[in-house]
């Protein structure tokens, strides 16, 4: 770990989110100086981010913690072109309305994580369209275009890797970088912004920004990138087996949030806690240091405090209860998924309709393997009808999938 001097880059380092620094040793002295602005752009491809997003949006507010300014940028201009980054295809081009309406949704999170305002360390959000929309082809070629090589955007692991396998690469997301590139110059102008933030996948992109802000405005720009966030197993933050892990509680509800949290491998507990909650790093060590069982105390915790941060303490805490209730107590907690079932329903479409399982062979499957359990009694018959009176039903798959029917 490197010692840092600057409040900023020893509280990313101490937490476990830097991975690359351009000019550390200028980049402390601003920092040590004055109130730094840094962004991170999100591209408004769906209506909410996903885990995958968190650890971007968890250094935009140690970046406040730490007394500096941080910007949200809304691709609502770039979202039109398409990130290449890690795709092994096109993105589906969406429409100007369908954009807007992603990024008012995507909004409401990260007013949950940050602070907006007109301080000096407030938080402040805009959209690269405001700049992007209205750029005329030749001029911008001509001012922009000029300063990156085909010889050197070659090189790039965004467009090598979709080349290496033969993946189709169209000329517009070729331009996504240059793109990027330009949204750091043009925050620079607008808003005095001097860091860009980000994944280690976009190295090259904040490079660009970084150097043409120098060649076009003489200004010094810098950039930090987190290591790749994976899971324990090797597999992508936020992909689960079930889909996407949303940020928004009307796809993904608080109580499966925190499940997610809860079912974390013991082996990453202690680095989420340091990247994904508040926690004092004294008490993370704490919990990081609990063996055997306990280290179960330590995952109740994280799903705790991640949970809270996203949903607000009461959702949390209302997420905890339930799963104490139905795994310690044998007991349906009220915060389970609910699935509206009538007077009956059969067990696959209660199976498919809780989304436990996708299709009703998976449903068989399970069932056949003895993991379907209602009300705790395990379910042998794939042809089951389910009688639903007043009082709910609870149905389990395996030890970590719980819901209700009610009538």
């Amino acid at each position: 770990m490197t010692a840092y001097s600057s409040s900023l880059l020893r509280l990313l380092d101490e937490r476990g989110y830097i991975h690359q620094v351009t000019d550390p040793g200028a980049l402390e002295a601003l920092a040590n100086k004055e109130v730094v602005s840094g962004y991170i752009g999100f591209d408004a491809t769906a209506s909410s981010l996903h885990v995958g997003s968190l650890v971007q949006i968890m250094m935009l507010r140690r970046m406040q913690q730490a007394g500096h300014r941080p910007i949200v940028v809304m691709g609502g201009g770039t979202t039109k072109v398409g990130d290449p980054s890690g795709k092994d295809e096109s993105r589906k081009l969406l429409t100007d309305e369908q954009i807007d309406a992603n990024i008012a949704s995507i909004r409401r999170v990260f007013e949950r994580f940050l602070r907006f305002g007109d301080g000096p360390t407030d938080a402040i959000l805009v959209n690269n369209a405001d700049w992007l929309d209205g750029l005329q082809y030749i001029p911008f070629l001509r001012e922009v275009g000029r300063h990156f090589t085909i010889n050197r955007m070659l090189t790039f692991d965004s467009v090598r890797l979709r080349l290496d396998r033969e993946q189709p690469l169209t000329f517009l997301e070729f331009n996504y970088m240059i793109l990027q590139g330009y949204d750091f110059l043009e925050l620079s102008r607008r808003v005095g912004c001097r860091l860009q933030l980000g994944g280690s996948d976009q190295w090259g992109n904040i490079v660009n920004g970084i150097e043409l802000g120098r060649r076009i405005d003489g200004t010094e720009l810098y950039g930090v990138t987190t290591p790749l966030i994976t899971t324990a197993d090797g597999g992508k933050m936020g992909k689960t087996a079930q889909g996407a892990v949303w940020l928004d509680a009307g796809l993904l509800s608080p109580y499966d949030y925190w499940q997610f949290w809860r079912n974390v491998d013991d082996a990453d507990v202690g680095r989420f806690l340091k990247l994904f909650t508040d926690l004092s790093l004294d008490e993370i060590a704490r919990l990081e240091s609990l063996e055997g069982a306990r280290i179960n105390e330590a995952k109740v915790v994280l799903a705790t405090e991640a949970t809270a941060l996203l949903h607000g303490r009461d959702a949390a805490e209302a997420a905890a209860r339930t799963a104490s209730e139905t795994f310690a107590g044998g007991g349906a907690g009220e915060d389970l998924p609910t699935l509206t079932a009538g007077s009956a329903i059969s067990i696959m479409a209660a199976l498919t309709g809780l989304g436990f399982c996708g299709s009703n062979g998976e449903a068989k499957r399970k069932i056949a393997e003895g993991a379907v359990r209602l009300d705790d009694q395990v379910v042998s018959d794939a042809g089951l009808t389910i009688e639903v009176a007043d009082k709910p039903i609870k149905l389990s798959l395996g030890k970590k999938k719980h819901g209700l029917l009610v009538r």
